[in-house]
């Protein structure tokens, strides 16, 4: 998309307020996908329980600059200067008529997609097909919402030779915005199921509401032995062909001869128009050879050769799934797909897990609320339930509601009933499942993360306290070295240097800093899951976890050619354009990043010839800004940089943000801070510059657990190395080389605080205890006990290890429990 705000105010029937006009390249209603603020236009959407005008002033100090609103902001022109306000009667409403007026610039064909079940899959599986012969654009993962879907419509462009959209609805009404955006020329069917039927008076009424989605469409896919939907097919006066497939009916123009279930696949056996084809989907699953044939009867019409169809079908590959495995507590693997909970994502789960690779022959747990909005009888519903635990091998059930527990007279397995999730966690029943694969499958209401959580709960008597209030002024610290205008990226990575990355970077989202970065994937998606919304990099993205950027709209670093073109291909594959990445040179590091001397043409070459993704901003890293000995080495490196970012930037219409100062060159290079800086361990409170103290944010406190006497004769610990000079006191602690705590810090290199005096380690440090000397310190049992923080610095132990304040703060075991605080 690419507008004016005026032609936009036009569009939408909007009064304008603000003096300029601009042009606009993204739309938004989420501010944490923010990426280009100067070429935004913020929709502040409405909803039950939020209102995003509340979110504007914020996206102003982030540079956005235009706004969808319902009402005009009050005092906006004092608050708000600069800013340009398109005043509507909604928000939602000026946001579909906006994709509506899109969609009208664009005669191609159009996929609308709707159905109970199946659509994203059906979605994807034809983007798979369809991909290698033409250029789709296609619905984000499930974009089929009244918001979803205006997002999804505007990505359509020039390039765009077919569309495939979902459109999901909840509500009696919904249908007719999403089929004004879409506005298909053909659509499908999806399975009929449950899922909102509550909603509804009648199965046929929910029927007819997904039906107009077709009302203008030259041609209708759908499952022609479905009574229900043949019958309102006439109700809904659909006046377009009609491509209905059949099991039963020889007649039909899609005759399903034979579906030959096999161990990992199924064969389908098919007559087109009389004329016979067949593939092979590598999938055994019901809903899978459903979807499969929609995809089939598309393709069929859209002439693709069904030996060319039967190919691609055999490559399908598995839709992502809201679904994780992870080891949980006591020998278990956890199966968590507590994200929705109906009786076919219930039957895919359960074929997960049976199909799983068991070696350990581990027991087969299904934890399973009610089953909400299913529109049958609880009897009906739950006999279908027990014959999906009995044919999937489910060896205990544990049930949570009121429904599936006056059911439980239908179930012929191991099985136990709770009224709630409550009363499950008082029982101390999850503290007895051991050697298990346990699949928690339940309805959002029931809450079950806290069931997910406990199973994989550690309790330790060791803890890291930490100081939010230091961790704010050390970032005011660094902040008074810098211009207002200058943007800041804060380190998270390595669960924030070991001080626990959610709670840190809550506290500096709210602090407004511009970026969040972590090493890998997987702790971005733990920033989103807790609700962070600030841009997040991510520093060491792996060929594994582009799923997870995407998902979780993390922007990675691109540092050399393979992960660019694997980046690009993956981004292409999902149908997602302008992904924003940071690309990194290597300017003095010799670690990861492009050659500024040799690389930029071939990079800006790479980067123009493709919509995939964008760069958002170019960076490097000083290698010796913590010293005036480098000093030279920095400015040649900062000489190389600004050449070659310039390029890039050059390259670009668009602004790319330039960074290269890390905490000490925000310290000593203030003409160096550019656009942006990147602040790490010195928000932690060790000044990187002389390794003093800022102020410190990390304590690791642990407790005595056993005094005693021990003769001078006596040595303490593995391999006697712990040989005593005298009768002594020696305390034992719940901390060792697993929590952290070095070994090369026992047999008396280096000592902790009991009671503000020193006591030094004795003996080798074991895994989970140590043994320290407490002859002269007064103390008992039960005593706190200092390992480093406000009275004994980080940096006496990284100093006795002959090491740097990192290696200390990010040994930290994920086990420590941690304490956050203000003061």
């Amino acid at each position: 998309m690419h507008y004016s705000l005026s032609k936009i105010a036009s569009l939408i029937g909007a009064r304008r307020y603000g003096k300029d006009d601009a042009i606009i390249d993204w739309l938004l209603t989420d501010s944490r996908s923010l990426a280009f603020p100067e070429t935004t236009l913020f929709f502040a959407l409405r909803t039950q329980h939020n209102d995003g005008q509340r979110y504007i002033p914020d996206l102003y100090r982030r540079g956005v600059r235009s706004f969808v609103v319902g009402s005009l902001p009050e005092d906006h022109e004092k608050f708000f200067p600069g800013a340009n306000f398109l005043l509507v009667v909604s928000p939602l409403k000026a946001l579909q008529r906006l994709a509506e007026r899109h969609r009208e610039e664009f005669n191609l064909p159009v996929i609308g997609i709707t159905g109970s079940n199946g659509k994203t899959v059906v979605k994807e599986w034809l983007y798979q097909i369809l991909l290698p012969d033409m250029s789709v654009t296609r619905s984000p993962r499930s974009y089929n919402s009244q918001v979803g879907v205006p997002l999804s419509v505007c990505l359509l462009n020039e390039g765009s030779e077919i569309g495939i959209f979902e459109a999901g609805i909840s509500q009696p009404g919904e249908m007719q915005a999403l089929a004004g955006m879409i506005q298909p020329t053909i659509g499908i069917m999806t399975h009929l199921g449950e899922a909102h039927q509550e909603n509804f008076s009648t199965p046929e009424e929910k029927c007819i509401e997904k039906l107009a989605l077709f009302k203008d469409c030259q041609l209708i896919i759908f499952n022609g032995d479905d009574k229900t939907i043949t019958d309102c097919m006439s109700m809904a006066l659909i006046r377009g062909n009609q491509l209905a497939w059949s099991r039963k009916d020889e007649d039909c123009t899609l005759f399903i001869r034979a579906v030959e279930k096999y161990k990992d696949n199924t064969v389908v056996k098919y007559s087109y128009f009389r004329e016979d084809g067949q593939y092979t989907l590598p999938f055994i699953d019901d809903a899978s050879i459903e979807n499969s044939i929609h995809c089939l009867a598309a393709c069929l019409y859209l002439q693709l050769p069904k030996e060319v169809i039967g190919e691609r079908m055999a490559h399908l590959e598995p839709v992502a799934m809201r679904l994780e495995v992870k080891e949980g507590a006591r020998d278990c693997i956890i199966i968590n797909d507590s994200y929705n909970n109906d009786i076919t994502s219930l039957d895919i789960a359960l074929d997960f897990m049976n199909r799983r690779p068991n070696p350990s022959n581990r027991c087969h747990t299904l934890i399973l609320s009610d089953i909400m909005q299913s529109g049958m009888s609880s009897e009906e519903l739950y006999g279908r339930v027990a014959a999906m635990v009995n044919h999937r091998n489910v060896q205990k059930l544990i049930g949570i509601g009121p429904d599936i527990s006056a059911q439980g007279h239908l179930f012929h397995t191991d099985k136990h009933f709770f009224p709630d999730t409550e009363a499950l966690l008082a029982s101390g029943m999850l503290q007895g499942l051991h050697d298990e694969v346990i699949l928690i499958k339940g309805s959002r209401k029931y809450n079950f993360e806290q069931i997910s959580d406990l199973l994989s709960l550690k309790v330790h008597e060791t803890i890291l306290e930490v100081n939010l209030e230091a961790l704010v002024e050390n970032l005011n610290f660094y902040r008074s070295f810098m211009k207002p205008e200058t943007k800041m990226v804060c380190m998270v990575k390595a669960s924030a240097y070991g001080a626990g990355s959610i709670e840190i970077a809550k506290t500096l989202q709210d602090r407004g800093v511009n970026y969040l970065a972590v090493a890998v994937a997987d702790e971005g998606a733990d920033l989103r899951k807790a609700g962070i919304t600030r841009n997040v990099i991510i520093m060491n993205p792996e060929m594994s976890s582009f799923n997870t950027l995407f998902e979780h709209r993390l922007e990675p670093e691109i540092y050399n050619f393979t992960l660019l073109e694997a980046l690009i291909h993956a981004a292409k594959k999902e149908g997602i354009t302008n992904f924003p990445v940071h690309i990194k040179l290597d300017t003095g590091m010799s670690r990861l990043g492009f050659n500024p001397k040799t690389d930029m043409e071939r990079l800006i070459d790479r980067l123009k010839r493709q919509k995939a993704l964008i760069p958002v901003s170019v960076f490097s890293h000083f290698v010796g800004s913590d010293s005036p000995d480098f000093d030279a080495f920095s400015a040649e490196q900062f000489a190389l940089f600004d050449e070659a970012s310039r390029r890039l930037q050059d390259a670009f219409p668009h602004s790319i943000l330039r960074h290269i100062c890390n905490s000490a060159g925000i310290q000593r290079f203030p003409e160096r801070h550019l656009d942006m800086v990147r602040l790490g361990l010195g928000l932690y409170g060790v000044n990187p510059i002389n390794n003093q103290i800022i102020h410190n944010v990390s304590t690791l406190k642990t407790t005595i657990l056993q005094v005693r006497d021990v003769a001078a004769t006596t040595t303490v610990g593995y391999s006697r190395k712990g040989r005593l000079k005298r009768a002594s006191r020696i305390a034992v602690l719940p901390i060792g080389y697993a929590d952290g705590l070095n070994r090369h810090l026992g047999n008396g290199n280096c000592y902790c605080l009991v009671n503000g005096q020193k006591a030094y380690y004795v003996g080798n440090i074991c895994m989970d205890i140590c043994m320290i000397d407490v002859t002269d310190v007064p103390c008992k049992e039960g005593d706190t006990v200092e390992i480093f923080g406000d009275h004994l610095p980080v940096t006496v132990l990284s100093d006795t290890l002959g090491t740097i304040p990192y290696e200390v703060l990010t040994s930290v075991s994920s086990r420590v429990k941690k304490v956050y605080f203000q003061g």
